[in-house]
């Protein structure tokens, strides 16, 4: 693994411990004060906040997770070439769009942003 990986994959695990710890949290107090999915969407629909704490969120995972699975790929098949980086950077790519939607659709559901 080179530095800049090593860095990027630690500095996004930070990041995502604290996320992940927000998140749990937070579902944790709102489920336990009784409210609904409905409710929880009604409080994040159109909060600016809330999407970019998921932006936020959905970016670390999209470093972090691709690193990782780079370095067992590499140790378990041996496999090396520079298509295995192209490959991770496909996945990186693939959960940064589909958080980044998932996240979207929850700040402004029923449809894209005008």
């Amino acid at each position: 693994m080179t530095p800049l990986l090593y860095v990027a994959q630690r500095g996004s695990a930070a990041v995502l411990a604290l996320a992940v710890a927000v998140h749990l949290a937070t579902m944790v107090h709102a489920v336990r004060g009784g409210l609904t999915a409905g409710e929880i969407l009604a409080r994040t629909t159109g909060n600016g906040w809330f999407l970019a704490f998921y932006c936020v969120f959905v970016l670390a995972a999209a470093v972090h997770a691709p690193i990782g699975l780079r370095s067992v790929v590499r140790e378990w098949t041996g496999w090396r070439s520079r298509s295995l980086d192209l490959a991770t950077l496909a996945f990186a790519v693939a959960i940064a769009g589909l958080g980044l939607r998932a996240a979207l659709a929850v700040y402004h559901p029923g449809g894209m942003l005008p």
